[in-house]
């Protein structure tokens, strides 16, 4: 840091549920259970599990490894990290990527989540109660993101107004630093989440279905019973890598940042492994409980089908709204469940903010205040696209470049960063430093092997299949296009811009190396 001063944890507590609040966030209790039964329901999960344990787990581990070595020689991110590993003048650049992506992902994140909180006031004090249906439900979300002026709000004012408010707590958290702020946080927004779910999971369990075909039981099946022959489509198994990174926030470059916080002797076998289940409590068992087996009861097996094709934000802000209408005390328990999200969504937001602010303070010797409110103003503006041409495609694109083209490269770059240039040996050993568990052997070769290979055929297969059609958005109405390249430039600018600050500040330390080597 700019005054010499590293921020440390105050707890192991502490750590691992900064890193299991950037992990829980939306997609454990709307993207899973969507992908669950898009993906043969129950035997999903059987591909679900083995990217956890040959991709997700060992991810986080190296990145929880990488992370701690990097800060014992005072780096916070992945430029610095990855040039600790590797003593290659090029290598730091691609480190970028561990910045480039969380700023992507906050700049549309941050209003998503503007809309949980939103909905949370809306459902208590009854705004959305006279949308009694799925097409009125889906006309009032439609008009508060400004896409209909017909409907119930008049332009994105109170849309506005609500993104102006969460945008505020994350940087006032980020502003107050790791252990003030997201320590802090995190100490007590998680416990409140698990609470709250677990609150809704029984509701959801003691229902009453309207027709007494459509029980809870079935509505469990209909989320869990195995369609094994979709264990044939290679998208399945594709489906299930993507959730497990999308879950567990690996190849992104906030755990590396988190991580880079503990001290020297810190734990990070047992930590990591923590965190996972943590997350993975969240997701399998809570997020399994609440969303579809609601819908279920409700809407019945007929229409389940449409519900989840009709994606994530259909089934958090439609379906949703209307079966907690249906339910008695339901304005609370909707609350509920959109305050729910929000406590997601904002310690997995302010997660990412921390890669930028690490990264001016570290490379650019801005002190930890100046680096937050830079981060602030800059991503400030660069929120606005995704606010005012949201039905131009604007979002869908950050989000694939920076939601999911990213994680996969970054992961990859790094998973055999870490296996192969420093090595095995070393690797194992560093992980192992500290450590509070023995990790199982059969995990090096998992590390060196196994998960860079899973790895390059994610990438090589969407490289063979959509690259060209991606470029050439061929998939892109042509209506959208100029939105959709606007945006590109925009990314491009991003990214040679963190290219040029990374340069300017190597160069000032080459040239601090050289006079301290000159002296007598």
């Amino acid at each position: 840091m700019a005054n010499g001063v590293r921020e440390k944890w105050t707890s192991k507590l502490g750590v691992i549920l900064a890193v299991a609040g950037s992990a829980i966030g939306l997609g454990n209790f709307l993207r899973f259970p969507v992908q669950a039964v898009r993906n043969g329901g129950g035997a999903f999960i059987i591909p679900y599990l083995v990217a956890l344990l040959l991709l997700g787990i060992p991810l986080m581990w190296i990145e929880w490894t990488v992370g701690r070595y990097g800060g014992a020689f005072g780096h916070s991110t992945a430029p610095g990290m990855f040039h600790s590993l590797w003593r290659n003048r090029y290598i730091k650049y691609f480190g970028l990527i561990g910045i480039f992506g969380p700023i992507v992902i906050f700049i549309y994140y941050t209003y998503v989540e503007s809309w949980t909180l939103a909905y949370a006031v809306f459902s208590f004090i009854g705004t959305y109660a006279r949308a009694t249906d799925e097409t009125a439900m889906a006309g009032f979300l439609k008009s508060y993101q400004g896409l209909d002026a017909s409907g119930h709000f008049s332009g994105l004012g109170v849309a506005y107004l609500f993104f102006l408010i969460t945008f505020a707590v994350n940087c006032w958290v980020v502003f107050r630093g790791i252990t003030k702020g997201i320590e802090w946080l995190c100490k007590w927004a998680m416990p409140a989440l698990f609470v709250i779910a677990v609150i809704l999971a029984v509701r959801v369990l003691t229902l009453r279905p309207p027709n007494p075909d459509w029980t809870v039981g079935k509505g469990l099946g209909y989320m869990w019973n195995p369609n094994f022959s979709a264990l044939k489509d290679a998208r399945v198994w594709l489906a299930a890598a993507g959730q497990i990174f999308f879950t567990l926030s690996v190849g992104i470059g906030v755990i590396l940042t988190y991580a880079s916080y503990l001290s020297r002797r810190d734990d990070v076998a047992l930590s990591g492994l923590s965190a996972a289940s943590t997350n993975e409590l969240a997701e399998v068992i809570l997020g399994g409980t609440i969303v579809i087996p609601a819908a279920f009861i409700f809407f019945g097996p007929d229409q389940m089908t449409g519900i989840a094709k009709g994606g994530a934000f259909n089934l958090s802000f439609v379906t949703m709204p209307l079966i907690f209408e249906r339910i008695p005390m339901g304005a609370v328990f909707g609350g509920l469940w959109f305050l729910l999200l929000f406590l997601a969504g904002v310690t997995s937001s302010i997660s990412l903010a921390q890669p930028a602010v690490s990264f001016l303070t570290d490379e650019l010797g801005i002190t930890k205040r100046k680096a937050a409110a830079v981060f602030a103003v800059v991503t400030f503006l660069l929120c606005q696209p995704a606010i005012f041409f949201l039905g131009n495609g604007v979002l869908d694109e950050l989000d694939f470049w920076g939601g999911t083209f990213c994680l996969v490269l970054f992961a990859t770059i790094e998973t055999i960063l870490f296996g192969w240039v420093f090595g095995i040996d070393k690797a194992w050993s560093e992980l192992h430093y500290g450590a509070d568990i023995t990790i199982p052997r059969i995990y090096r070769y998992i590390i060196k092997y196994v998960t860079p290979l899973f790895l390059l055929v994610i990438l090589g297969v969407w490289l063979y299949q959509e690259w060209v059609g991606v470029i050439l958005m061929r998939k892109v109405a042509a209506a959208q296009r100029p939105y959709v390249l606007g945006t590109r430039v925009l990314l491009v600018a991003i990214l040679v811009g963190l290219a040029i600050a990374l340069k300017i500040s190597w160069k000032k330390r080459r040239d601090v190396w050289n006079r301290t080597e000159a002296q007598p």
